[in-house]
């Protein structure tokens, strides 16, 4: 899925178990050093600026990042994760991680001290078939969001001029001491709606459906947490757009369970075909299969179908199938058919005989555990 996408910890010159404060340090410090601003026109310096920018915006995030440590890349693909990113987004998100770096401009808004306020994620539900998490799948979704209105201006804060920040100047006895502030008139944003139409907030925001496409990757599981990046609310003020939080959830198989790539069905052989073997078929997550029961297998008796199961969230292989042999008695039988089984009943043949092959209960258990 990102074949040639950098292991993030690579990235940022970091293990896998580095701490916030590392990974926040090791990313100012790639930032620094390949900031458009002291690398003008060096557009491989702008890559690998951007390249630890979506590094951090994945290891600084606690679900992404739990995320990426479980699945890798493949579990961050089709738009999930921080892919994508442009300069405006990067500025805006992490100017806090730079403090007073040149001039203070590394804020939300490169030319002032101003900030962009960063819109609210949005959490939704996606169910999902075991045939499209086998094969992954491109899904429709209809979102309810906040989006940044037409027509609407805005105008600088009066009160703070535009900068976000409020400069007070106090006398004391050390001398003239300076304090900068978040200006409350427009909470730090620097801007203020001038003009909106009818059914717009105070923010400049509205409320409007919207289509999303999503590339779910084949190997998802329940419950696993997919963030595609600025699909979420928009930010107030014309700001940066959340997150979309896609959740899994598995709709049973009729026939098959999961068990992480495996599956797993139980297949009901009768008495007779049991005895003198037979091929049945057996459901697949592309079909059917057959398979043969040897004369004389027992019940319980577990086939494995190498490679049936569902494929690695990274693209390691597949999974199996087991097929749990169950021997179905019958209910009910006729005044003939007693007649012949009473009389195979005593037959050395029918007398229970189990060597080592024939596993007990227990010990298939604590084989499929171990």
């Amino acid at each position: 899925m990102s074949e040639n996408k950098r292991d993030y910890y690579e990235v940022l010159g970091l293990s896998k178990g580095a701490s916030e404060s590392e990974i926040k340090k090791a990313y100012r410090k790639l930032a620094l050093q390949y900031h458009p601003d002291k690398n003008p026109g060096d557009k491989e310096a702008e890559e690998k600026f951007k390249e630890a920018a979506e590094a951090y915006e994945v290891l600084s995030n606690a679900e992404k990042k739990a995320q990426y440590d479980q699945f890798g890349h493949a579990g961050m693909g089709g738009g999930f994760g921080g892919g994508g990113m442009n300069m405006d987004d990067i500025f805006s998100q992490f100017g806090d991680v730079f403090g007073s770096a040149f001039g203070g401009s590394f804020g939300g808004s490169r030319g002032g001290g101003s900030r962009t306020v960063r819109g609210s994620n949005l959490r939704v539900k996606m169910k999902l078939t075991l045939d499209e998490i086998a094969h992954g799948v491109k899904k429709k979704i209809k979102v309810n969001k906040l989006v940044n209105a037409e027509g609407v201006t805005f105008k600088s804060c009066q009160t703070c001029n535009g900068t976000g920040r409020i400069t007070r100047v106090a006398q004391t006895f050390l001398g003239a001491m300076q304090t900068q502030s978040t200006c409350t008139t427009c909470q730090g944003v620097g801007k203020m709606i001038d003009k909106k139409p009818s059914g717009v907030d105070n923010h400049g925001l509205k409320r409007q459906e919207e289509v999303i496409e999503i590339d779910i990757p084949a190997g998802v599981e329940e419950g696993m947490q997919l963030s595609v990046t600025g699909k979420g609310n928009a930010g107030p003020f014309d700001g940066v757009p959340g997150d979309l939080i896609v959740v899994v959830e598995e709709v049973p198989h009729e026939f098959l369970k999961r068990d992480g790539e495996n599956l797993h069905y139980e297949a009901h052989v009768n008495m007779i075909s049991a005895i003198l073997g037979e091929s049945i078929e057996v459901p697949t997550i592309s079909g059917k299969a057959k398979i043969k029961i040897e004369p004389g297998t027992q019940s319980g008796k577990t086939l494995r179908l190498k490679g049936k199961g569902l494929p690695n969230i990274q693209g390691y292989g597949h999974g199996d199938l087991f097929v749990h042999v169950q021997l179905w008695t019958p209910k009910k039988v006729t005044k003939e058919e007693r007649e012949v089984l009473e009389k195979l009943k005593g037959s050395e043949s029918f007398v229970p005989n189990p060597d080592a092959s024939d596993k007990g209960f227990f010990q298939r258990m604590k084989e499929m555990f171990h």
